[in-house]
């Protein structure tokens, strides 16, 4: 009979652990560790996403059970308050760079002409109980800060803030890549950083407010009974706030677009030479990283956090990310399942079994044919 190893281990192969080794001594993770290394860690955490565990004791529980798969793989059960307290205490640092290797990876394996890649930034809360996190006296929050590959349906940078963090704050910090597409809605509405982009031959593609007046100097012809109301060219005001002068000095384009609610919005774009129905597109496009969002919060169990210190926080949303990358990078090796949810769910159902990737789902078994010859004996008794 074939050997198969189990389903967690044809995951953990998709892992650089060269790379995590190397973050690992990078920023003393293991110094002075005598019970719980972090690749102990790591797996255990790995564990929690993919059985859909919600609490440090089940992740304690599901890996005791499984102590001798757990020993081929290279890690320990670990006890509910050594993972606690490693969650806590371990730098999240190690993680954030090992989400950050990944992303690059399949990025790098995708890789597109100059130009044609989309980033899509946006971020969504998510609702802690922690003291670090308070954004009012009743309540508090912490945000995930995503930049995102529509193309891939994979991210490509996150950073984890409180909730009372500007949405501009960490985007001012994130990696730009020279000449892609950015795609963002009012959360990240600041002229210098546009004007940052837009230095980078990066195109942009976001929203006006309202309020913004726009000084026109040429408006082009659109189709009438479209969804494109007008289409523009214009300077932005010279002065901001406080009498600041803007940054941004070259000329914009807004498209004025009805949406399917009947809504009028104003899209505004660096691009003054692409169809006005194309700069419309590129803004539609958004709404998959609220889907990305979505995904990971309920497949994920990413609404449910097992620690409160933000360094334990840090560390579940960058393992949360690893374990997306991952499940997507296993799903490109078989061709079966075309759900990412339904890969997702055939994997948990299937963790610690020694199956092949390729054979989640097993073909119904034919019942074994009856060949033998029934007979009767007939004679007198």
């Amino acid at each position: 009979m074939q050997h198969h190893n189990s389903v967690f281990h044809a995951v953990l192969k998709q892992v650089p652990w060269g790379v995590f080794d190397r973050l690992v001594r990078q920023h003393d993770a293991d110094h002075r560790v005598r019970r719980l290394s972090t690749k102990s860690q790591f797996v255990a955490l790995l564990y929690g996403q993919l059985s859909g565990a919600v609490s440090l004791r089940d992740i304690e529980i599901g890996l005791s059970s499984h102590w001798r798969g757990l020993y081929h793989l290279g890690a320990k059960s670990p006890a509910r308050s050594t993972l606690s307290d490693a969650n806590a205490r371990r730098p999240a640092a190690v993680f954030e760079g090992l989400f950050s290797a990944l992303a690059q990876g399949a990025d790098r394996a995708a890789r597109r002409k100059i130009g044609d890649a989309v980033r899509l930034v946006d971020a969504t809360n998510i609702r802690l109980s922690a003291n670090w996190a308070h954004f009012s006296a009743k309540s508090c929050a912490g945000k995930i800060h995503v930049v995102y590959d529509p193309d891939e349906a994979s991210p490509v940078y996150a950073v984890v803030t409180a909730a009372n963090v500007n949405d501009i704050t960490p985007a001012q910090n994130m990696p730009v890549e020279t000449a892609a597409t950015y795609v963002f809605d009012l959360g990240y509405y600041d002229f210098a950083w546009w004007a940052e982009l837009k230095a980078k031959g990066c195109r942009i593609v976001t929203r006006l407010k309202t309020h913004t007046p726009l000084q026109s100097i040429e408006s082009r012809p659109v189709p009438e009974g479209g969804d494109i109301l007008s289409d523009r060219i214009g300077h932005l005001n010279r002065r901001i706030g406080y009498g600041r002068p803007n940054p941004y000095v070259d000329p914009v384009r807004e498209v004025m677009v009805r949406i399917s609610t009947g809504k009028i919005i104003r899209i505004v774009t660096s691009d003054l030479d692409a169809p006005a129905q194309e700069i419309a597109a590129l803004y539609k496009r958004r709404w998959q990283i609220e889907l990305f969002f979505r995904w990971v919060k309920q497949t994920l169990r990413i609404r449910h956090f097992l620690g409160t210190s933000e360094n334990a926080v840090r560390i579940q949303v960058m393992v949360a990310l690893i374990t997306y990358i991952l499940l997507a990078s296993l799903k490109k090796t078989q061709a079966r399942i075309e759900s990412p949810l339904a890969f997702a769910r055939l994997v948990r159902a299937n963790l610690m079994h020694r199956k092949t990737i390729q054979n989640l789902i097993e073909p119904p078994k034919k019942p074994p044919e009856d060949n033998a010859q029934i007979s009767f004996d007939l004679r007198p008794t």
